[in-house]
């Protein structure tokens, strides 16, 4: 492999690209109209303009992806995450036409996309699934029948979903008809695909996903796990590596990697891919979902495992044996990563689209910044509103911790609203540094109140100081100059 078009934009596309830089592999770059002078078209060796600034118009148009490899003689793609990267019509399209696709193949890919698919394939596995009925349904009178099988509360899930779209939460019967329309109605809207079905809802989990690598030579190993649990609409906004509990139960990681290994060989996996599981308070773990990409958080689980995942996934994409064993993988300290979004958290995390007046990244030993803007860059208001990853690692969790503190105070934006101050209000919550925290973390404990008022201890301390320092000046003796004082009488 000579040559990797990589599929994507911003900071994933970048990221990919120094991986294959550092391997000797050309890079070829696809951008729309709005992202004609973006970082990763810059870095790239060749760049290839796919349409209009709508994703649809461009980055998700599959023929363009596929003609812009062809005429560049890419032998490779790496769709990154989001877009193209979790389809399985591209995926085939892709090995149809000759070229190396980075990822899991075809099958993989669907049968993992569709969470009743999902359930049904690993089931085989004696993998824990959450109580609940493993097909679609649509009849009230049958979705009535399961919620009291298993008991409110429950939770109505689309099952092509993801992002938290298709999803309520129902905690009795009157609520059951309206949820299960809106989330019909929903995941019909997102997805084109309407069906639903229903589990237990899991009262105050733990999101804990594993990190696997799979060659196509039957080898599969786990990376550890994430802790994904903070969240704001079902979306991760920090991750971090180890989790606290995994770390306190070394068999409790063991038995949850292990089941992660089994989901991945249950498609027949190829690549980097993600079993996410819920953890309840009593230890239990319960299947998920797969996520068959590289996922944002991933660079957590390569500081703490030493591995580049990138570099992994095109080896493994070459058809390559995997070089490392499980026994051969040690946690190596800790890692923190904050989603830098251009949201207001004081405004319900809605989009700040503008000019980054001001963009100024934290430097220094322990601090890794993943982005794909510069100063004066415009941030589209067509694309996912990520503006950066802010990952932060240290021998120990409260080193990291302290380090994200620093990093984010570090961190200057002027032109927009970032979720850095609510990043800063996270790693400073008691909840969040005793490591006693769930999927709840958000609605408990996070209110723009709750922002404003550190920031207005910070300005009473910061006014504080001022007085004190100044008032520390006035009461400094000051000497008067005697009359008739040599340099008096000289002076001109």
């Amino acid at each position: 492999m000579k040559k990797i078009l990589i599929a994507n934009r911003g900071e994933i596309a970048l990221r990919v690209m120094r991986t294959a830089r550092r391997m000797g592999i050309k890079t070829v770059a696809v951008y729309s109209e709005v992202d004609r002078n973006a970082p990763h078209v810059r870095f790239a060796d060749e760049a290839v303009l796919l349409g209009p600034a709508p994703s649809n118009q461009s980055y998700l148009v599959m023929d363009k992806v596929i003609q812009a490899a062809k005429d560049t003689g890419a032998d490779g793609i790496h769709p990154g995450y989001g877009f193209l990267s979790e389809n399985a019509t591209f995926s085939q399209m892709v090995a149809d036409a000759g070229i190396t696709f980075i990822g899991p193949r075809p099958h993989a890919i669907e049968v993992m996309g569709n969470k009743l698919a999902a359930k049904e394939a690993v089931a085989a596995y004696d993998i824990p699934m959450v109580p609940g009925i493993e097909e679609a349904i649509t009849d009230l009178e049958l979705a009535a029948r399961i919620g009291e099988e298993v008991g409110y509360p429950i939770l109505i899930k689309a099952a092509a979903g993801g992002g938290g779209k298709g999803m309520r939460v129902v905690d009795n019967k009157a609520g059951l008809k309206e949820g299960m329309e809106r989330a019909i109605s929903e995941a019909t809207s997102a997805f084109g695909d309407g069906s639903v079905f229903i589990e237990k809802y899991v009262t105050n989990p733990r999101h804990i996903e594993i990190q696997v690598m799979a060659d196509a030579h039957g080898n599969v190993i786990h990376l550890f796990e994430r802790e994904c649990s903070v969240q704001r609409r079902h979306q991760k906004v920090v991750e971090e590596a180890p989790a606290v509990p995994l770390n306190l139960n070394p068999d409790l990681r063991a038995r949850m990697g292990e089941a992660a290994i089994k989901c991945a060989k249950a498609c027949d996996y190829l690549g980097a891919g993600t079993v996410e599981f819920l953890l309840d308070s009593q230890g239990n773990f319960y299947f998920l979902e797969m996520n068959t990409r590289l996922q944002v958080e991933h660079p957590v689980s390569e500081i703490i495992s030493g591995v580049d995942l990138v570099e992994l996934q095109i080896k493994v994409a070459r058809g390559e044996v995997l070089d490392i064993k499980q026994e051969d993988l040690k946690i190596q300290g800790h890692a923190i990563e904050l989603r830098v979004y251009a949201e207001d958290p004081l405004n319900n995390f809605l989009p700040s689209i503008g000019t980054l007046e001001v963009y100024v990244k934290p430097e220094g030993e322990g601090i890794r910044v993943d982005d794909g803007f510069e100063q004066g860059m415009d941030v589209p208001i067509y694309y996912d509103p990520m503006i950066a990853k802010l990952i932060t690692f240290g021998a120990t969790r409260a080193e990291a911790l302290q380090k994200m503190r620093v990093a984010i105070d570090n961190y200057h934006i002027k032109g927009i609203e970032t979720t850095l101050s609510f990043g800063r209000f996270v790693v400073d919550h008691e909840a969040f540094i005793s490591g006693d925290f769930d999927t709840n973390f958000v609605k408990e404990h996070y209110s723009p109140e709750a922002i404003l008022a550190d920031q207005h201890a910070e300005e009473e301390i910061a006014a504080l100081v001022g007085a004190r320092l100044f008032s520390e000046a006035q009461q400094t003796l000051r000497v008067a100059c005697p009359t008739g004082h040599a340099w008096q009488n000289n002076r001109r």
